[in-house]
């Protein structure tokens, strides 16, 4: 490589200009690349965490009023047995929500995976 080609590629700049330029450039990328889709990751867990903290009260309240409601309809000897079906109604939902959460795109991920090896 001759000088002149060397000072084309420069086109006119100092070295301190271009290695300014460079490190302006890497800085963005990595700020582009790396920062940003951090960000993005906390806002999403952060909502998914709000999201199932209210889910989660909004089931236990709903519990808590079916409770109430069969507690006026049973009286006397009779009395447990609203609590025996309002925890087997939570128990139930919970099953429910741990088998989709299992078969849910993870597990048909982790499938896809094992088919391509």
């Amino acid at each position: 490589m001759k000088f002149g080609d060397i000072k084309n590629v420069f086109r006119g700049q100092t070295l301190a200009e271009e290695a300014e330029m460079i490190r302006d450039v890497a800085q963005r990328y990595v700020r582009e690349e790396t920062l940003d889709p951090v960000k993005a990751l906390g806002r999403y867990t952060a909502f998914g965490c709000l999201g199932s903290f209210l889910v989660g009260t909004g089931g236990l309240l709903i519990l808590v009023g079916l409770l109430r409601l069969l507690q006026n309809q049973f009286h006397g000897t009779t009395s447990w047995i609203p609590y025996l079906l309002v925890t087997i109604g939570g128990a139930a939902a919970l099953a429910l929500t741990a088998l989709k959460i299992q078969s849910g795109p993870s597990r048909r991920r982790l499938a896809a995976r094992k088919d391509k090896k």
